[in-house]
């Protein structure tokens, strides 16, 4: 059965990696995977980050960016609310992990996500009921 499964942007970010080819057909396919099996979500956090990365250090297009915007849009999408981040907050401060790392797994868990694909947490550690998986490792 799939599970409903959180997307960090580094996810999004690979998939745009033309210099890193096996981490983008391996975020490309997870990316395909959970859209197919309407499992992926995403949070207003992620796209920002995503749009931000994506326009400063990749230097791609405002127009691509816009184009992949649209297409992530097709997913559910989590808006961080004030208690999301008092949520993240807590879990900065209890379990020594990055404040924005915390808000991801905080609306991860709002979300009802039971698996959150990302590289920059630690992999097969659970968190707020949420189990991290580095698609890449």
């Amino acid at each position: 059965m799939a599970t409903r499964s959180f997307i960090d942007t580094n996810v999004l970010i690979y998939a745009e990696a033309s210099d890193a080819p096996l981490k983008q057909q391996l975020a490309l396919a997870l990316v395909k995977r959970l859209y197919e099996d309407a499992q992926g979500v995403l949070s207003t956090q992620v796209l920002q980050e995503y749009c931000n990365v994506a326009l400063k250090k990749l230097k791609l297009s405002a127009q691509h960016v816009r184009s992949q915007l649209e297409m992530y849009e097709q997913f559910e999408v989590i808006q961080v609310t004030p208690a999301i981040i008092h949520a993240g907050l807590d879990l900065h401060q209890t379990r020594s992990v990055s404040f924005f790392d915390a808000i991801i797994l905080a609306s991860a868990h709002t979300a009802g996500c039971g698996v959150l694909y990302s590289e920059d947490l630690n992999t097969g550690e659970t968190m707020l009921g949420v189990r991290i998986v580095n698609p890449f490792g």
